[in-house]
């Protein structure tokens, strides 16, 4: 069968060939024998090109979420927990951060599709909500009018590499939307020392636009030693165990909640900057992404406490969150 007309691969050259490729590869449905015949030019060459074109991102392949959120476990966290949708990946054949990418991945393609024109989303920090972050950003354009993202959690030294600031900054970004930073520490040293700062005019503000969102994006978080609530700074390895002693089961914005996402009451509460938890009740999508066994206890509480009505996690943690008591 014929392709079209063979043309010199001396006709087109540089980044013209690798897109020509590329394009006939994923527009036009040539396999890589046609592509090659078209070019004039080798299969390993082609294969070359194509590979080149995914190095530097001008191939962007996405799966229609409606194929995660048929899953069976889907079906049995939406029935447990009352969510509105779950969206499970596959677990893969990596380590936790390839299992932790992989949702990243499948929030950043998700998250448009519950965006809509006029929404204030806030959102909270983590290592998955940065790389979903991340993802966004070098994704295809995404604008959707008049949205806002709200910074959710006040700032902290973090280990990590990323930050409060970070993940709202670029998710905004990815979004293309109007970002609102929380310019305050998310943990003080006194009780006095907060109720001041909360009454400043620029924080005051930006705390008042927290309680506009209707929408948030969010992970959970564990109770165990090396928790990032623990190493950021926000708690210390007493007040872990304080929390601990009263029933906490995971960590939602740097607050602590019981196994049926009730908020435990501890040393750290009166001295926080940032969102409350029962602003995080009622909204039209909280959407709560993480993985691994060590949240899985965490997970559930905070979907226990109605903070979540979307879900995504790998299959291996929706099957931990559903042996659980």
């Amino acid at each position: 069968m014929a392709y079209g007309k063979r043309r010199a691969s001396g006709q087109v050259s540089g980044d013209e060939i690798v897109v020509e490729a590329a394009w006939l590869y994923y527009h036009d449905g040539l396999n890589q024998n046609e592509i090659a015949d078209r070019l004039a030019v080798s299969r390993a060459t082609v294969v070359n090109y194509l590979q080149e074109a995914r190095e530097r991102n001008y191939i962007r392949v996405t799966m229609a979420p409606d194929v995660f959120m048929g899953h069976k476990l889907s079906h049995q966290l939406r029935e447990k927990f009352g969510l509105k949708a779950a969206f499970i990946v596959p677990n893969g054949l990596g380590d936790i951060q390839s299992r932790l990418t992989r949702a990243a991945r499948g929030a950043a393609e998700w998250l448009p599709d519950l965006v809509a024109p006029g929404d204030k989303l806030g959102v909270a920090w983590g290592q998955t909500i940065y790389e979903m972050a991340e993802l966004l950003v070098s994704s295809a354009n995404v604008t959707i009018p008049d949205v806002e993202v709200a910074q959710l959690v006040g700032s902290m030294a973090t280990p990590y590499g990323f930050t409060a600031e970070i993940c709202s900054a670029h998710l905004a970004q990815g979004l293309g939307a109007a970002c609102i930073n929380l310019h305050a520490p998310a943990i003080v040293t006194n009780i006095d020392l907060a109720r001041q700062l909360r009454a400043e005019p620029i924080i005051k503000n930006q705390l008042a636009a927290l309680d506009q969102c209707n929408k948030a994006v969010f992970a959970a978080g564990s109770v165990c030693a090396n928790s990032h609530v623990v190493m950021s700074g926000i708690a210390s390895e007493d007040d872990l165990k304080t929390y601990v002693e009263n029933g906490a089961s995971g960590v939602l914005c740097g607050r602590f909640v019981d196994k049926v996402g009730k908020p435990v009451k501890g040393p750290l509460d009166e001295r926080m900057i940032g969102v409350e938890l029962d602003k995080l009740t009622d909204l039209e999508m909280g959407l709560l992404v993480s993985v691994g066994e060590d949240k899985a206890k965490a997970m559930a509480a905070v979907m226990n406490g109605g903070y979540a009505t979307h879900l995504v996690t790998d299959a291996e943690t929706a099957e931990l969150i559903l042996a659980l008591d």
